[in-house]
């Protein structure tokens, strides 16, 4: 059974630091591309970021683009989102998911984990 869960979020203020974690199982993670999303209430999820699976490739949102690093770590199965000077609206719940290619379609992901809210404030 694949198992994505993400943890890491929280209730922070704008300009500080999370780093949000995906504990996989099920697959061989380390021959999937695995992503990050995010959704806001009323909205479409979206990428935020992406990164294949040696973690040698990575895209990004240009929202994000100098804040936020994604990252895995093969042995332990796990991908990363290290996320720096939050701002308001970065605030959705954000989601990890698992693909067969480096891309920004959600629907091409196949496996998603249950999702962590992030709040910022101002």
């Amino acid at each position: 059974q694949v198992q994505l869960v993400e943890s890491g979020g929280g209730l922070v203020q704008a300009g500080d630091s999370l780093r949000l974690s995906c504990a996989t199982s099920g697959r061989t993670f380390r021959t999937y591309t695995m992503g990050w999303f995010l959704q806001a209430p009323g909205k479409e999820r979206e990428i935020v970021a992406a990164i294949d699976w040696s973690g040698s490739s990575t895209l990004y949102a240009d929202s994000v683009k100098g804040r936020f690093t994604v990252s895995r770590d093969n042995d332990k199965n796990t991908l990363y989102l290290q996320m720096n000077s939050l701002k308001p609206e970065d605030t959705a719940v954000y989601y990890c998911a698992d693909g067969p290619m480096l891309t920004r379609t959600p629907r091409l992901y196949n496996y998603w984990g249950q999702g962590t809210q992030v709040t910022v404030s101002s």
